[in-house]
């Protein structure tokens, strides 16, 4: 089991970096698991992207579609107030954004509070050091 932070599933739907890594991690993934907004994330990314002229119409539909595809691949978190509640937690502990702590915070509810042993996967290297001092064995694809 992983958890996944929409950082380390961006590159699974434009050509980055770090895409073949990201791939090659998720094909190797027996339980993927996100948060429940994570695909909002993504979604929001891919039409800011697209409306800054980085991605033509075309390639916004076409990494829409490879949105659809990976997401048939994760199980989502989904227990919203159990959520907050550890985000608000970490808030007082770590440098997150609100973001960044509600996937932390996700990642905590999916694993019942024990993350020893248990990956959390990002780019973001602040949201990886948080997991990290929370327990989690903090997963930076290509590094």
């Amino acid at each position: 089991m992983k958890f996944w932070d929409s950082s380390a599933l961006a590159p699974l739907l434009t050509e980055e970096a770090e895409s073949a890594s990201c791939r090659a991690l998720l094909r190797a993934d027996t339980k993927a698991i996100v948060w429940l907004f994570t695909r909002t994330e993504l979604t929001s990314v891919l039409c800011r992207c697209a409306r800054q002229g980085l991605l033509t119409g075309a390639a916004l539909d076409k990494s829409l579609h490879r949105l659809d595809v990976t997401a048939t691949y994760w199980q989502e978190i989904d227990a919203v107030a159990l959520v907050r509640k550890r985000a608000e937690i970490l808030l007082r502990r770590a440098p997150l954004t609100a973001a960044d702590a509600l996937q932390l915070g996700a990642a905590l509810v999916a694993v019942d509070g024990r993350p020893k042993r248990q990956g959390f996967v990002a780019l973001d290297r602040a949201l990886l050091a948080a997991a990290e001092r929370e327990g989690f064995e903090a997963i930076r694809p290509g590094a």
